[in-house]
């Protein structure tokens, strides 16, 4: 099954950045809502954020509000995570989806497809 790929995950000192990608290519990608979510050591899989077809409606997590922005270009079938301001909690795996359909949920039950994840690291 053709999946999404994640990138750009790292050990970032606390107040740093990090730009996340996930490529999309095989996947009708413009077609679909798409989400980003997170799973610390011994915690569940938690939302992160998600973007509509278009791009134009996200929807964040309060914990990220104001610190992560998503977006996605279409014509490269590539969803993005900058995230800014990081802290220690932020420190996860992070995973992007693809959505069963147009709506941006903030579940797991929205998404179908999931990549492997990448590593994110945030040092005190």
């Amino acid at each position: 099954q053709v999946q999404p790929v994640e990138s750009g995950g790292g050990l970032v000192q606390a107040g740093g950045s990090l730009r996340l990608s996930c490529a999309a290519s095989g996947l009708p990608f413009s077609s679909y809502a798409m989400g980003w979510f997170r799973r610390a050591p011994g915690k569940e899989r938690e939302f992160v954020a998600s973007i509509s077809r278009s791009g134009d409606a996200t929807y964040y997590a309060n914990s990220v509000k104001g610190r992560f922005s998503i977006s996605r270009d279409n014509a490269k079938n590539t969803l993005y995570l900058q995230m800014n301001s990081l802290k220690p909690e932020d420190t996860a795996l992070y995973y992007c989806a693809k959505g069963r359909g147009v709506v941006i949920g903030a579940t797991p039950a929205f998404y179908d497809i999931w990549g492997p994840g990448t590593q994110v690291t945030v040092s005190s």
